[in-house]
């Protein structure tokens, strides 16, 4: 297995994330990143690994292999084609693109440019989801009946550790054109990819969305889904609250199963990633950036793949079609 070389485009929050992270790659090699923020590029100069204003330049160096592509949500589709004409494997953050249309852009220059695409979804990398994927194949739990689904979060109202200032928020984030969606496509997204790979495809969801802060974006929204005639689930996701929860339950014909994060600290995981680069809550962000550079290495297609992210994005689409008023 070939040790790839990664670049990273965007170091903001999830970036600066995946920045660290990607050091500690045994498998993988950060050889550039590119950002618009002139401190973001003299913090990385610092590390050793080249620095551009313009990703076009990133996309140049012969060193790079493959992009983690960390910006807004608006500007993946032009940087994912940019990627994929140059040939570079491609690690795009969920959601793949503010529309369906964008998205396939995507997946169709990634497969036309012989490139690998995978999207960031790092519940399908966390320990606690994975044990309740083995027990649904196993048929630990029987024939699945309902799922219950809740990620809750402040979202872009999140306030510091201490002091509780709260922390601007980019403009785009509230931009229907540049986010695609609320809640629904920040948080909710996470939970489709996740019980779409435990029971396969979505074949009806409607949706309830709220506006609790006045916004053009929903902030607050449950969804119900079919997964055929079989499993149904209800989707709960929200930005309302300083308190995070993530939690799946599912009711089976045998027994029911519950999965759930404990209580984010905040200070705690700050703490964690200032002495090891990393800490419990980001490790699947670890593990999965681990497992897209040895796909790359081995020359072996990355899950989850461009295609669901397509797939996810239609599911969205659907639920907010789907609304009730």
């Amino acid at each position: 297995m070939r040790r790839v070389g990664l670049g990273i485009v965007g170091l903001g929050y999830i970036g600066n994330i995946h920045l660290r992270h990607a050091m500690k790659l045994q498998n993988a090699r950060v050889t550039a990143v590119a950002d618009t923020s002139k401190r973001a590029l003299r913090e990385a100069s610092g590390i050793g690994v080249s620095a551009y204003s313009d990703y076009d330049d990133l996309m140049k160096n012969v060193n790079v292999d493959a992009v983690i592509i960390a910006l807004p949500t608006h500007l993946h589709v032009d940087c994912a084609l940019r990627a994929a004409e140059a040939k570079k494997h491609i690690f795009i953050e969920k959601p793949i693109a503010v529309n369906v249309p964008d998205a396939k852009k995507i997946v169709k220059s990634a497969q036309k440019n012989g490139v690998s695409l995978m999207i960031g979804y790092p519940l399908r990398f966390d320990p606690l989801f994975t044990s309740v994927k083995r027990q649904i194949e196993s048929g630990e739990l029987g024939d699945v009946e309902t799922a219950f689904a809740s990620y809750i979060s402040s979202g872009p109202f999140f306030h510091r550790a201490t002091g509780y200032a709260p922390v601007p928020v980019p403009e785009w984030w509230f931009d229907p054109r540049a986010s695609g969606g609320g809640v629904l496509m920040d948080l909710g997204c996470h939970l489709i990819n996740l019980l779409r790979w435990y029971f396969g495809e979505i074949t009806d969801v409607k949706s309830s969305l709220r506006h609790r802060f006045n916004l053009e974006l929903e902030d607050s929204a449950v969804c119900l889904a079919s997964f055929g005639k079989r499993t149904k689930a209800v989707l709960n996701v929200g930005w309302f609250s300083q308190q995070y929860l993530l939690r799946v339950e599912l009711f089976g014909s045998v027994k029911h199963v519950i999965a759930e994060h404990p209580p984010q600290n905040p200070l705690t995981t700050a703490v964690q990633m200032l002495t090891t680069a990393t800490s419990k809550f980001f490790l699947p962000h670890l593990s999965e950036l681990q497992y897209f550079a040895q796909c790359v290495g081995r020359d072996l297609p990355p899950s989850p793949s461009g295609e669901e992210g397509v797939r996810d994005l239609e599911v969205i689409s659907e639920a907010y079609r789907n609304a009730a008023l």
